[in-house]
């Protein structure tokens, strides 16, 4: 079927193709781009937190909105008085696991992160509404704990309070508390772990779908805690094209691939340790010195010193050097435009949301 349009819509299409490409041109801030926390950021967290809260136990959990939270049983308050024994990566979410199989989930999204703050400052209040002192009890006004602002949950342990705070309006950040391995299995995307991966593997699962190397590499389903910053790094570092699809990529090229995914997410894991210093991560973000292409459009490419490109796409942008990766080819707006409509979910969350399979 031959689709018809009037000299209106083309001219309409024309008008919304030009406001694309100024909107690419004019550029953006940082600000404006995803920064969610990926593989090395999450490690990373992980082992501050297991210096502070491992075999410590879990005194109060503080929520300053009900939205947090995403489960109703078991109840957040029975994990109040359990020991930590454990903690674990699951994509790009941090598990707490407690006494009696219950686990805390969270998934910091876009904008969360975590803090350690030092026993909290107290403030003197009067209680809740229309209470008084109970006989015998102690008559002076009760003590709560302030959070933070920004705070959207804290967990109050002896030593100190992990805080997770969102910056910005859009709250997508979430908590889940569930029980035993099949309740944490159910919240795994199910994402190969490319660190402990061999070739054969790796093949597999990057060929059992056919989509552009930035998707299949973002796909929770596909690959373990990488997300839109490193996915440019390990890319610059392959000398791939975004845009390539998988399984039309060659034998020797999904090697590259393999070897530059596994010595990315390690280099910068290490990097982030010493920047960390045996301190909490306070400076979690997807644009940091060093980075090759990503966050760097204009800048030259530290290998070949061409100027850095960019694409946008919905909430997305990629970055990447045409000499090294496309062979000199700048990648078109309106080419690319209809290959991510067709290949891309058009929202963080419609990625984020695919079923594990």
């Amino acid at each position: 079927m031959v689709e018809k349009f009037s000299g209106a819509t083309r001219l309409a299409q024309v008008r919304r193709i030009q406001h694309a490409a100024h909107g690419l041109r004019r550029g953006c801030t940082h600000d404006n781009i995803l920064r969610m926390p990926e593989l090395p950021d999450i490690v990373v967290y992980l082992e501050a937190l297991e210096q502070r809260i491992l075999e410590q136990k879990l005194e109060r959990v503080r929520l300053a909105s009900p939205f947090l939270l995403r489960t109703v049983t078991p109840s957040i308050h029975d994990l109040e008085g359990k020991t930590v024994r454990s903690l674990r990566r699951l994509g790009k979410r941090i598990a707490i696991g407690l006494e009696n199989q219950h686990w805390l989930v969270l998934y910091l999204m876009i904008a969360g992160r975590l803090h350690w703050r030092e026993p909290p400052l107290r403030t003197r209040s009067e209680g809740a509404a229309g209470e008084g002192p109970a006989c015998g009890s102690d008559p002076r006004p009760q003590i709560r704990t302030v959070l933070p602002r920004r705070a959207l949950a804290a967990f109050d342990f002896a030593a100190g309070s992990l805080v997770l705070t969102e910056a910005g309006s859009r709250k997508r950040a979430s908590l889940h508390v569930v029980e035993g391995a099949d309740g944490l299995q159910a919240l795994d995307p199910g994402g190969l772990e490319t660190l402990e991966a061999g070739l054969d593997a790796f093949a597999v699962r990057l060929t059992s779908e056919n989509h552009t190397l930035k998707r299949a590499l973002t796909d929770p389903r596909l690959f373990s805690g990488i997300g839109n910053a490193y996915s440019d790094e390990i890319l610059h570092a392959a000398r791939l094209s975004p845009v390539a699809l998988t399984q039309r990529l060659s034998g020797e090229g999904i090697a590259r691939l393999h070897e530059a995914t596994r010595q990315t997410l390690q280099e910068w894991t290490e990097r982030l340790r010493l920047e960390t210093g045996g301190g909490f991560p306070e400076k979690v973000t997807a644009f940091r010195d060093g980075m090759a292409v990503h966050g760097r459009y204009g800048k030259p490419c530290p290998r070949c010193g061409a100027k850095v490109q960019r694409i946008r796409y919905a909430d997305n942008e990629t970055n990447y050097c045409a000499p090294c990766q496309t062979g000199g080819k700048l990648l078109a707006d309106r080419a690319l435009s209809r290959l991510l409509k067709q290949d891309w979910p058009r929202t963080l969350e419609e990625l984020e949301a695919l079923k594990r399979r």
